[in-house]
């Protein structure tokens, strides 16, 4: 029971924590602007790993490659926490099939996000549309939503795409998670 609670911690930390890696990087290809909330609260959990792997990896093509390294080493550390904690050999797994299932966590993390600030956005605009936060999960969620919306039509004046979009990512972490027990076994629980 002990081993069970600690993974759920576990899991738990460093999904949020990889997440917000991840919604950082999401924030700068939206060009969210960095005087709002959600990016001063991402700032501030984020910034002690993201500064110091920026000195070493310059960010290329507009992409911020220290973050998305900084959401890797973080799988990487994830998982290894989860194998020791299973009481599994850790040798026994390739270095590259680490590195392979740790791109997979990070990418679950990210679909996950999408779930996650999508449902929110759905939520916020049924019950409090005037939310402080509105504006910038719209911002996050419309370069998402914009090809959806094209295809999509709406029904009765309501806007589906975002229940589009739940679904897409719904499919996605299916994918992604058969690809991971394939990979690591269910044994290690990816």
């Amino acid at each position: 029971m002990f081993t069970e609670i600690a993974l759920f911690l576990l899991d738990t930390v460093f999904t949020l924590f990889g997440m917000a890696l991840l919604l950082r990087v999401w924030m700068q290809w939206t060009r969210l602007p960095t005087r709002n909330p959600v990016s001063q609260g991402v700032f501030q959990v984020t910034d002690w790993l993201v500064r110091p792997l920026r000195r070493i990896i310059p960010g290329l093509g507009g992409i911020d490659w220290a973050t998305l390294v900084g959401a890797w080493l973080t799988a990487i550390v994830f998982l290894l926490l989860v194998i020791l904690l299973s009481g599994a050999d850790p040798s026994a797994l390739l270095p590259l099939l680490l590195l392979l299932i740790a791109l997979l966590n990070v990418l679950k993390w990210g679909v996950s996000m999408v779930m996650w600030v999508t449902l929110l956005m759905a939520i916020l605009s049924w019950v409090n549309p005037q939310s402080p936060v509105t504006p910038a999960i719209n911002h996050l969620t419309d370069p998402l939503l914009r090809p959806i919306r094209r295809v999509v039509p709406r029904l009765g004046g309501f806007d589906i795409s975002p229940l589009a979009l739940f679904v897409i990512a719904q499919i996605l972490l299916m994918v992604i998670a058969r690809l991971g027990a394939g990979l690591f076994g269910a044994r290690f629980g990816l």
